[in-house]
């Protein structure tokens, strides 16, 4: 069966809804999503999003702080560009119904986090991305124009390769035309030609054992362009977000917002010490980076399984006020914050590398956008700054909207499109091959690719990977396509994309810590040195 839509977006979070609601009045549009319409890893976005909001504040001042939690490997142009025009798209969801907080006299309640030298963090509760994904829904399931296919699972883009044609990482003008979409519903596979597709499939947090990420971050956009030869960039930087609540068992990983870092909570060992001082000037309020290595090195040095966020001495009401969710599970586990420290430990949070886009979200892949998690702008270098990825989503959201609206009329539907060919494979007889490989993957990546790595412990995530790879792709090739089996092919992917990239950096800079690695010190605006190493 194939269908044909002027628009194809892959991935329901603020990307691909923002992206959606910009050209819906243009054209077709199918919004693909493999979960719940409203799953996404916007929808757990807890702090908020960082724009420059009043008088105490500046454009230069976010800018700046932008520069030194990326350790020197900006785009500086394209934090320019997130930074200038991220105040009037953060205008155009509050005009689409978006609640942000705020104080008694009417202004804003702006929140600051790690790495920020301004309150300028707009927020709904604990919720922020949740309130986001609301306004955004709302909106996209009232126009005629845009269709919602829950629970359907993008497999591959299409390209020139489907049509015969040898494509290699050398071929020029590589071109999308749509995309092989599985109803896992019903298990039927559909073509779907687009005439622009947008890739907003968010990240990739479970090719780790902790994360924070919901379960389906798996890396599928990302893994979708590089197997169609399209370029990806800096998949080294992987942001572990330092304070994911310690709960064993507990999958994915509950996430202790930074937010309750900058509203007072200080980081202590277990015998009640505090250990910031040792690492950074900025005590608790370091980016992150730095906060999750500090964790890191005193969990294994002190050989413990968590570190305690004392919130004690924290006012009460307004904690709650801020953080009632946080504050919820806390008490359904036992722990009163106001009587216990909370116990954190570091998890995988946010891919700061991705499928390479230019200044207008534009892949290496004619017709091919990708926004959000899944692309890599130039904003985020070595160290995403916290609140700064949702900015980034709505603004290259607008611009990529803008830049295929202008292209739209000369693109045309590729006729000739062969439908999916599964002759020749059988149902899965085992479902533990897939089950077991993803948790070795999962195992791998956490063990040798994590916060801190080595060039041995690269080696040997890389010769244990390769063995994984060769046994799912005979698989693969044998076995009737499932959601599952994809997610686990996709999943090596992005771990052997992260470990290559990993391999090629010789240096330590933001979240790419290497033991026996010089470090890289990156002078910012003004002087300003960045402890990136």
């Amino acid at each position: 069966m194939q269908q044909k839509v002027d628009f194809l977006i892959i991935g329901s979070g603020i990307a691909g809804l923002s992206y959606a609601l910009k050209v819906a009045d243009h054209g077709s549009v199918f919004i693909v999503t493999k979960n719940n319409e409203d799953e996404s890893n916007t929808k757990y976005a807890q702090g908020g999003i960082a724009a420059v909001w009043d008088t105490t504040d500046s454009v230069e001042k976010h800018i700046k702080d932008t520069l030194v939690a990326g350790g020197g490997l900006c785009d500086e142009e394209s934090v320019r560009i997130v930074v200038t025009e991220g105040p009037e798209r953060v205008k155009e969801l509050i005009d689409l119904g978006t609640n942000f907080d705020k104080k008694k006299n009417g202004d804003y309640d702006l929140a600051k986090e790690g790495g920020h030298s301004a309150h300028r963090i707009l927020h709904h509760k604990d919720i922020t991305g949740y309130e986001i994904e609301r306004a955004l829904l709302a909106k996209v399931r009232k126009h005629k124009n845009i269709t919602i296919l829950d629970h359907h699972y993008a497999i591959d883009i299409i390209t020139q390769h489907h049509l015969g044609q040898v494509v290699t990482s050398q071929s020029k003008d590589v071109e999308c035309y749509g995309a092989y979409i599985l109803d896992t519903r019903t298990q039927k596979i559909e073509t779907i030609l687009s005439r622009i597709t947008l890739m907003a499939t968010g990240g990739a947090g479970h090719v780790y054992a902790t994360t924070t990420n919901p379960i389906v971050a798996t890396g599928d956009g990302i893994a979708m362009v590089y197997r169609a030869k399209g370029r990806v960039k800096d998949m080294e930087f992987v942001q572990f977000h330092p304070t994911s609540l310690y709960n064993p068992g507990e999958h994915p990983s509950f996430l202790i917002t930074e937010a309750i870092r900058g509203f007072g909570a200080v980081l202590k060992t277990t015998d009640g010490k505090e250990f910031m001082h040792k690492y950074d000037e900025r005590l608790s309020l370091a980016p992150r980076d730095i906060v999750a290595r500090a964790i890191d090195n005193e969990l294994k040095t002190r050989g413990e399984d968590f570190v305690y966020l004392d919130c004690r001495h924290i006012d009460r009401k307004g904690f709650i006020e801020h953080f009632p969710n946080i504050y919820e599970k806390c008490m359904n586990l036992g722990i009163d914050p106001f009587l216990k420290m909370i116990p954190v430990v570091p998890a995988m949070h946010y891919l700061c590398g991705g499928i390479q886009v230019d200044r207008h979200g534009k892949s290496s892949i004619e017709n091919l956008y990708a926004v959000g998690e899944c692309a890599c702008t130039g904003l985020h270098g070595a160290n995403r700054l916290a609140s700064n990825s949702l900015l980034e989503a709505v603004v290259f959201a607008h611009r990529s909207a803008e830049a295929g609206l202008k292209n739209l009329a000369a693109i045309h539907f590729q006729e000739g499109i062969p439908n999916w060919d599964a002759e020749g494979t059988e149902n899965a007889e085992e479902m533990i091959l897939i089950t077991q490989s993803q948790r070795e993957v999962q195992q791998i990546m956490s063990n040798y690719v994590g916060i801190v790595r080595s060039e041995l412990r690269l080696q040997r995530a890389f010769d244990r990977l390769e063995i994984i790879y060769k046994e799912n792709e005979a698989l693969y090739e044998k076995t009737t396509v499932t959601q599952k089996l994809c997610e686990l092919r996709n999943l090596i992917c992005i771990g052997y994309l992260v470990i290559k990239h990993a391999r090629l950096r010789k240096a330590s800079v933001g979240l790419h810590y290497m033991v026996h690695y010089h470090k890289v010190t990156f002078v910012a605006p003004n002087g300003r040195c960045s402890s990136v190493g």
